[in-house]
Parts: C-alpha cells; sequence; structure tokens
C-alpha cells in the first residue's frame, strides 16, 4: 500500500529540490534527502519508497534540472500522477526509471489520505478497493522503466530502446 502525496499545478524544480541542495553544492550528502525540503517538509520527512505523487498540471517545470527527478528516484518514489508534465521533466523520471502518468481521471481520484496499491506489471491501481486500468505507456519507456532507467537499460542491451 502506497501513501499519496498531493501537490497542485505547476511544481517547479526548484521546489522539488532547491538549487543550494544540489550535488555539486553538496557532495557528501544523498540528494534524495533533499526532496520538497522547503516546499513540503512533511514530505521529506515522510515519505517511504513506494509512495506516489499526484499532481495537477505542469509538474516539474522549470529548469532542466536532472537531479530533481533523480532527488524523488533516490526517495524510491513508486510513480508520479498529473494532469501534464513539464517535458524535459516526463523524460528525465523516465530515463532515471520513475514511473510517470499523464491521466485526469486517476489524478482526480487519487486522494490524499486514499489507500493505492500500484501494480506495475499488471498494469493497474487500486484505489480505496476500486481497480483502474494505467494510461498506457510507450513501448520504448515502458522498457526503459522496466530496466531501471536508461543506464541500466544500454548496459542489459547495448542499445537504446526503439522508438
Amino acid at each position: 500500500m502506497s501513501n499519496i502525496w498531493k501537490f497542485g499545478a505547476d511544481v517547479d524544480t526548484d521546489q522539488i529540490v532547491p538549487g543550494r541542495y544540489a550535488p555539486y553544492m553538496r557532495p557528501d550528502k544523498d540528494v534524495g534527502d533533499a526532496a520538497f525540503i522547503e516546499a513540503r517538509p512533511d514530505f521529506n520527512k515522510q515519505a517511504v519508497p513506494g509512495d506516489l505523487i499526484v499532481a495537477t498540471d505542469n509538474f516539474g517545470c522549470g529548469s532542466s534540472r536532472e537531479y530533481a527527478p533523480y532527488a524523488l528516484r533516490r526517495r524510491q518514489v513508486g510513480a508520479i500522477f498529473a494532469n501534464s508534465f513539464a517535458r524535459i521533466f516526463y523524460r528525465n523520471a523516465i530515463n532515471l526509471g520513475i514511473p510517470v502518468f499523464v491521466d485526469a481521471e486517476l489524478v482526480e481520484k487519487l486522494l490524499a489520505g486514499s489507500e493505492a496499491t500500484l501494480d506495475l506489471e499488471d498494469g493497474t491501481i487500486l484505489i480505496d478497493g476500486n481497480r483502474h486500468a494505467l494510461p498506457e505507456v510507450p513501448n520504448f519507456a515502458k522498457e526503459i522503466i522496466d530496466a531501471g532507467g536508461i543506464v541500466p537499460y544500454v548496459r542489459e542491451h547495448g542499445r537504446f530502446p526503439n522508438s
């Protein structure tokens, strides 16, 4: 069972990880420890592996800082659901092996405090006892996510996935 962390619109990469917490600013610290450290301190202190992030529009906007989705990867976020994503954040998340789903209907149903169980193999999510199909993900993205990211995918297959 996963906790649901609900966010609104226009959550930018500086809210996900403020610039002063960038890995090159604190090489001795895990960037995952800075996820939402200022914008959502309860997430930073209480999120556990497998938790779900749910947002409305334009999640991950702002700069193209790869360490923002990397911090969420380090926190072992189970998936991110949003009405829409900033294009670069979306691709960085996939390249890091984070499942990302664009689905306004699921965003509406995934409420903070709801009980949710994500089943990526089955392509479903159980929300408060009701099973819902996950949106289709392009095959190349699914292959990358299943491998744990683009680097493990290339190591395993010796090439980039076919799109």
